[in-house]
């Protein structure tokens, strides 16, 4: 007994040591800008080609002419493509290694593998069997604790697999990100891994549109009172359902549709071979918990296995949520929404050092990772991110990059959830783009008449 303890003791250890190797936006609200601020910056538009408006030198001291308040807007709270963000990253940050993802996967399996081995030593003990229950419960409370963070950090692993970013090999990539997948998810963290994969693709697709973004449920506080009266219900009994929302969402179908059972929107025009392979990962999560629960019995099940299970699903909420809201979060609606304003509306939490590096960066580096979200795995993030703050500053859009210090996460999660729901105020939703006069220009054509002001400005001015 001593000797199980011990050897798992050391092996958490190793592991915990081999895993460890800004949200204030600022407010661009200047009355009158200088064309060369803008210059400066390298604003591009929704065209997928680069603007050579951005390649063009100003000097400060040059008279050229002025812009209003609303062009500049429009202009600098545009976010860049893609295309132009990649410019801005390391050349490494695009390199997936096989070897490296499955070092760090085996590394949180065998965390937790150690970690729930130790749990279950301890609970299986005599000595512990003849504690009372209360302290029976603070003997095994903080090993859960430490045992459902490292399920978290196997989710993490499993997260970068349905991405396709733990191996991009043109021969067994596929396979590999699979295989991983189901282990991680579906059988560690008893989370169907394809219909998972299906669902939080369509998040990313679709990040912070009001009526499309799935993983979130958004709801306008102004129009509480129209909600159906099982919503409201819910929003009433919001604290109730904390701690089993991650198991809610996946069973129940809400707001996504159902990953246990397949019903719901998310499986809308889902071929039947579609849905026969996702079964596999339900059949696996099925299989591995029934499994255990036969040989732990209910009891030790429960504490062994569902209370950290409980603990990974709170980790897992606490991050998404805190990720996807902010003070100044927007939503967007058919007519204003693109791939890079939503990604954009991504928050960046610092959550300490060691945990964000433990976490594989899904906390302070999912900015980037929703940017480029079948291109970075995990490893990358850290680098990316800092070059990405570094080159939006460059370009005087660093009002648009959200990063929040958010060491007290715990007590941020509880009072962001009591407060404010799901709800978000009228005034997040970006129904217009630019001034209402020009409402209906897409932006694109604003840029265009300012070049062509511009152009004949310096033309005459060099006559």
């Amino acid at each position: 007994m001593r000797i199980t303890i011990t050897i798992g003791l050391v092996v958490a250890s190793a592991v915990a040591v081999l895993q460890c190797s800004a949200f204030a936006p600022s407010s661009s609200t200047t009355t009158r800008r200088h064309i060369s601020s803008l210059a400066s910056s390298t604003i591009t538009t929704n065209n997928n080609k680069e603007d050579p408006f951005c390649q063009i030198e100003y000097s400060p001291e040059d008279p050229t002419p002025c812009i209003e308040d609303e062009e500049v807007a429009v202009l600098n709270n545009n976010p860049p493509q893609p295309g132009a963000i990649m410019k801005m990253l390391p050349k490494d940050t695009w390199k997936v290694s096989t070897k490296e993802s499955l070092l760090y996967f085996t590394a949180d399996v065998v965390a937790v593998i150690s970690t729930m081995s130790f749990l279950y030593a301890v609970v299986t003990s005599d000595q512990y069997q003849n504690l009372p229950m209360f302290a029976q419960a603070l003997e095994v409370i903080p090993l859960q604790i430490l045992t459902g963070f490292a399920m978290w950090c196997t989710w993490c692993i499993g997260h970068d697999a349905g991405h396709g970013t733990v191996s991009k090999n043109n021969f067994y990539g596929s396979i590999v990100n699979r295989i991983v997948g189901e282990i991680t998810h579906s059988v560690i963290c008893l989370t169907p891994f394809v219909p998972w994969q299906l669902s939080h693709r369509k998040h990313h697709l679709n990040h912070n549109h009001l009526e499309k973004d799935y993983s979130h449920q958004w709801y306008i506080k102004e129009e509480a009172e129209d909600l159906h009266p099982l919503i409201q219900a819910s929003h009433t009994l919001r604290m109730v359902f904390f701690p089993f929302l991650y198991f809610v969402y996946l069973v129940t179908g809400i707001p996504d549709g159902g990953h246990v059972f397949f019903y719901g929107r998310m499986w809308e025009g889902q071929s039947m071979r579609e849905k026969l392979d996702a079964a596999i990962s339900v059949v696996v999560s099925f299989v591995t918990a029934g499994t255990l629960w036969h040989n732990m019995g209910t009891a030790d099940f429960a504490v062994v296995c569902m209370v950290p299970w409980s603990v990974m699903g709170f980790w897992l909420f606490m991050v998404t949520y805190l990720q996807h809201h902010s003070e100044d979060g927007k939503l967007y609606t058919d007519d204003t929404f693109t791939f890079e304003r939503g990604a954009f509306e991504t928050v960046d939490r610092d959550y300490g050092k060691l945990v964000n590096r433990m976490s594989h960066h899904m906390m302070d580096g999912h900015v980037i990772h929703h940017l480029f979200f079948t291109k970075v795995p995990h490893y990358r993030l850290e680098a990316a991110t800092k070059a990405l703050q570094k080159g939006m500053k460059e370009r005087g859009q660093e009002h648009l990059y959200k990063q929040i210090d958010t060491p007290d996460y715990t007590q941020e999660i509880i009072k962001q959830f009591y407060e404010n729901w799901f709800f978000i105020n009228e005034k997040q939703v970006v129904r217009t783009w630019g001034d209402d006069s020009e409402s209906s220009s897409p932006p694109t054509l604003k840029v265009t008449e300012k070049k062509m002001r511009l152009s004949t400005s310096l033309a005459a001015k060099n006559e």
